[in-house]
């Protein structure tokens, strides 16, 4: 009867935390997330639960130990909802599944973000070390084995309940997961830091096109007028292209009184395009609007958050250094960071490229800034390019400088400008705003040199995307609050500084809104280059839609569109999707003729 009782007791442990652990450590990891995990509806706890009973139930088969396995998904789930925040912290949103292709990126920079404790990461921290010494007494471990002959039965029985697992984590979305591309730190909140990350891998894959086929594309493009070029007083000038990082406006939502201002040389250029172009990351995402400036593509028709250098630029690809390449123009591409960051040193041949330098590569002294190179030593490299370039040959110099970089928390770094009305009370954007305006003091030396260069040149330096600073300091730029933004405010989160700049006459106005997809055509246009066949596309397209991202679109009377409306343009949208895919996807069908110089 004692025995009995005893192994009645035992089942009774067992089946408790077989049970209830996956429930506890979807608690804790949404805890250490930084949410309350009492608010999450019970279906969506259900399925966050599931995801962590696959591997817990399949680990305790095979094992056969319970305390252990217990112990080791707590302290996963804990460490990837720690990791969730301090990913979201730096950057502006959570761990994405795409991101794990871009690691060694990561790496790169980790070493210049400062890792700090929230109460609810410590509270965390405690209950987990709280379970490690509950689980210690030999007698809990005893009651907690599956092992002997009595035990395989419940280690079948786990093994079958994983697998089964399975057929719930595959439609999480019948349980009420849902995914938010335009707010994925809300997503993790609301739904669970789990279950919201296994739903987005569905947008790895490219979906093709409602209503595509090659001849659609054959049709559009048949349509297509070609641009009327502008007239340009030289030929064939050097054309250097600047990705400045995370360079922005803060000053043009009329929202913020600074020291000084931080845009003040660039917007007091004459001959002169100063405008601003949207984009489709915020925080992070560099490549990401490389590969739309390059190409002309847009990460609309792409998944969210996909890295295009690593997983769609596999082979040659049609860019500005290919056409320019086919002009006669000596290509460069140069990065004071990593080489290998997000696969450059393998996309950049595949774009055209004859040449990619990076910061081990640098010809001239490397001053530094909170941890990164310099933009003064950046554009001294520039200088150093075209005074050693080939003799009577054009260069085109595409520049991403790093610079300033996040995180901004380098508590050895000396904000020198301030929030005139609050100073002190944002020392990440403070720092920002520093940085920020080094840069416009870098691109004056750089413009100085050029006016005194008998051969043409003309300069673009424009935005990456925006920094991810506190959030209080954006909601005081911005005006509002996220949650009571419009459409227009909202794409204003994505809005970067252009600056288009030549010592020869600019032949005509630019436009004081674009987006990166377009941009690069006003570049061409005024070096004077001829537009491939895609590029007269594009150049028709943004007169009804200057502006087109993964955010949303602008039409030409200024008005903002979200990609979840229905109206007159989604025709045009459409076809341009059709047109992309061809041009990314189309294999043997793709029109190389429209795309390729």
């Amino acid at each position: 009867m004692q025995i009995k009782e005893i192994l009645r007791k035992d089942r009774l442990w067992q089946a408790a935390f077989l049970l209830l652990t996956p429930f506890t450590a979807v608690w804790l990891m949404q805890l250490a997330y930084g949410t309350n995990p009492f608010a999450m509806a019970f279906p969506v706890l259900l399925a966050n639960a599931l995801c962590v009973a696959l591997l817990f139930w399949l680990l305790c088969a095979l094992v056969g130990r319970i305390a252990p396995c217990t112990i080791a998904v707590h302290i996963a789930a804990g460490a990837w909802g720690a990791a969730n925040f301090y990913v979201n912290s730096f950057r502006g949103t959570p761990v994405q599944p795409w991101d794990f292709s871009a690691l060694a990126t990561a790496a790169d920079v980790a070493g210049n973000y400062h890792l700090f404790l929230t109460w609810q990461i410590g509270l965390a921290i405690a209950l987990a070390a709280a379970l490690v010494i509950f689980l210690h007494p030999q007698r809990r471990k005893a009651r907690l084995r599956l092992t002997g002959r009595r035990g395989i039965p419940l280690r079948l029985a786990c093994l079958a309940a994983g697998l089964a697992c399975l057929l719930f984590l595959l439609p999480t979305e019948k349980l009420g997961v849902k995914t938010d591309v335009w707010d994925p730190t809300g997503a993790y909140r609301q739904w669970g830091c789990l279950a919201v990350f296994l739903r987005n891998t569905e947008f790895l894959e490219v979906e093709v096109p409602e209503n595509y086929s090659p001849e659609t594309v054959d049709e559009i493009l048949d349509e297509t007028e070609p641009a009327q070029p502008a007239e340009v007083s030289v030929e064939k000038p050097n054309i250097i292209a600047i990705m400045n990082e995370s360079w922005a406006d803060f000053e043009s939502y009329g929202n913020l009184s600074l020291s000084e201002s931080v845009i003040d040389y660039v917007q007091s250029l004459d001959n002169t395009i100063f405008g601003h172009a949207y984009t489709s990351v915020f925080g992070a995402g560099t490549s990401a609007s490389e590969f739309e400036f390059l190409t002309g593509n847009s990460m609309a028709f792409l998944p969210s958050g996909s890295i295009p250098y690593q997983q769609y630029v596999l082979g040659p690809t049609a860019s500005l250094a290919s056409i320019l390449k086919a002009q006669g123009y000596d290509t460069l591409a140069f990065h004071p960071g990593e080489r290998n960051s997000w696969q450059r040193d393998r996309a950049y041949p595949h774009l055209g490229f004859d040449t990619f330098k990076c910061g081990e590569d640098m010809d001239v002294p490397q001053t530094m800034e909170h941890g990164y190179v310099s933009d003064q030593s950046d554009f001294e490299q520039l200088i150093w390019e075209f005074e050693h370039k080939e003799e009577g040959k054009p260069l085109f110099l595409f520049n991403v400088t790093i610079q300033s970089h996040g995180s901004y928390t380098d508590p050895a770094y000396q904000a020198e400008v301030t929030i005139t009305d609050e100073p002190g009370k944002y020392p990440m954007a403070e720092q920002y705003l520093t940085l920020a305006n080094k840069t416009d003091q870098a691109f004056r030396t750089l413009v100085e040199y050029f006016q005194n260069q008998e051969e043409p040149t003309i300069i673009l330096m424009f935005g990456d995307h925006q920094p991810s600073v506190e959030q209080g300091f954006l909601d005081k730029a911005y005006g509002v609050t996220q949650d009571q933004m419009t459409m227009e405010q909202y794409m204003g989160k994505y809005q970067v500084p252009y600056v288009i700049w030549a010592n020869y006459p600019l032949p005509e106005e630019g436009p004081e809104v674009t987006s990166l997809n377009f941009l690069s055509l006003y570049l061409l246009r005024y070096a004077g280059i001829p537009f491939t066949g895609y590029q007269d596309y594009l150049w028709q397209l943004q007169q009804t839609l200057p502006a087109l991202t993964f955010v949303g679109y602008v039409d030409a009377d200024g008005e903002a569109h979200s990609h979840l409306e229905t109206n007159d343009y989604t025709g045009l949208i459409r076809e341009y999707q059709c047109v992309q895919y061809n041009n990314l996807f189309g294999g043997k069908e793709r029109r190389s003729a429209a795309f390729d110089p």
